[in-house]
């Protein structure tokens, strides 16, 4: 099954792809690779997800929103490429939580976002290195900020 069939069997919407808030290209392809930006929670309406885990929403919440921003990933690859089949595998992702200083669950939270990627890509393909990681704070209170690297066809 190819990742564009895979990702219309899940049933999910795909947000507009987040326009640049900086002085950045939101990706970047090299050779044979694909490098995402750090990407946020945004929603189908454009709105963001918004809050820190352990505060104002629990793990739950959390995963929820990495999911949302593998989505917006997913709504970037495909604006630029033409469609999530031109990805032949993931290679790493960075996951950053805004969390307070005691929280311990990142790799859940950012689960969310990976479970995302190997539904599409499928597990041999959609499950690269990664990394997640706490930090005290994210543009705009944001729950998640992923970014990637990407292997193209």
């Amino acid at each position: 099954m190819s990742a564009e069939e895979s990702f219309k069997k899940l049933g999910l919407n795909l947000p507009p792809a987040p326009k640049p808030l900086g002085v950045y290209k939101p990706c970047l392809i090299d050779g044979k690779y694909l490098y995402l930006s750090g990407h946020g929670t945004v929603q189908d309406d454009g709105s963001l997800i918004m809050g820190r885990i352990g505060m104002d929403m629990d793990v739950e919440e959390g995963k929820l929103a990495a999911r949302q921003v593998g989505l917006a990933m997913l709504s970037t690859v495909r604006e630029n490429l033409g469609s999530l089949n031109k990805v032949k595998r993931v290679i790493k992702v960075l996951g950053m939580v805004n969390c307070v200083a005691d929280f311990e669950k990142h790799p859940y939270v950012i689960n969310g976002v990976s479970e995302l990627f190997a539904s599409v890509w499928g597990e041999e393909n959609g499950i690269g290195v990664r990394s997640a990681v706490g930090f005290g704070s994210l543009p705009d209170n944001i729950p998640v900020e992923v970014e990637a690297v990407f292997e193209l066809h």
